[in-house]
């Protein structure tokens, strides 16, 4: 069962997202919250699999609530489920940590996957939301290629180690830490270390930039 929490100052979307998710009997919803601070409070008490959070919330966004969940419950997803597309809205969701980014018109079955993608590791981005990270992010390393040293491309493959750059690979191919155990017959606790050491070295925030990253990176 997968527990999940709606953030959304909109009576009427929570109730409509609920009945949404009421169709999928895995997906088990155990709290609702009208804004960023009222959730925290919330997760003081309960903690869930998956958040579903909404940008525009009055007291605190959805965007400074992810970060500082994602800084305090490293393990809770966080799906940003808005109806705002923009750049600004949707990088600086994703430097925050959220673990997917979708819209509100996606339809009931895109919604459930969604979740029960971020619940298995993997990011789930909408498809025009994911051409704007690549947008975003190439603008941003143009501006600073030449005074931060986490946009240049050398750095970077020198930096990694042959093994983090295979994991760093498997990341970028949208795959979770469980596939890449697997693949490289590693331990589950060493690809989180390996995750954790790459972030550090590349002086990234998420799974999500790393993946935009390399693949800007083509390695």
């Amino acid at each position: 069962m997968i527990n999940v929490i709606l953030a959304d100052d909109q009576k009427i979307v929570r109730e409509g997202i609920k009945m949404i998710l009421s169709l999928d009997e895995d997906i088990n919803i155990i709290g609702e919250a009208e804004n960023g601070r009222q959730l925290l409070i919330l997760l003081n008490k309960v903690l869930p699999d998956v958040i579903l959070m909404d940008v525009r919330m009055p007291i605190m966004d959805g965007v400074v609530a992810t970060k500082i969940i994602k800084e305090k419950y490293a393990d809770v997803k966080v799906i940003i489920l808005t109806t705002f597309s923009e750049d600004k809205y949707i990088f600086k969701a994703i430097k925050n940590g959220a673990d997917g980014y979708i819209l509100k018109d996606a339809g009931s079955d895109y919604i459930i996957k969604a979740i029960k993608t971020a619940y298995d590791g993997t990011m789930f981005l909408d498809p025009g939301v994911a051409l704007k990270i690549v947008t975003a992010f190439n603008s941003l390393t143009s501006e600073n290629h030449s005074s931060h040293k986490v946009y240049n491309q050398k750095y970077t493959l020198d930096a990694l180690t042959p093994r983090e750059i295979d994991v760093a690979k498997l990341i970028a191919q949208g795959k979770n830490n469980k596939y890449i155990c697997e693949i490289l017959f590693l331990r589950l606790g060493t690809v989180k270390n390996y995750v954790t050491k790459i972030l550090e070295k590349l002086e990234l925030n998420s799974r999500t930039e790393l993946a935009v990253f390399i693949s800007k990176c083509q390695i």
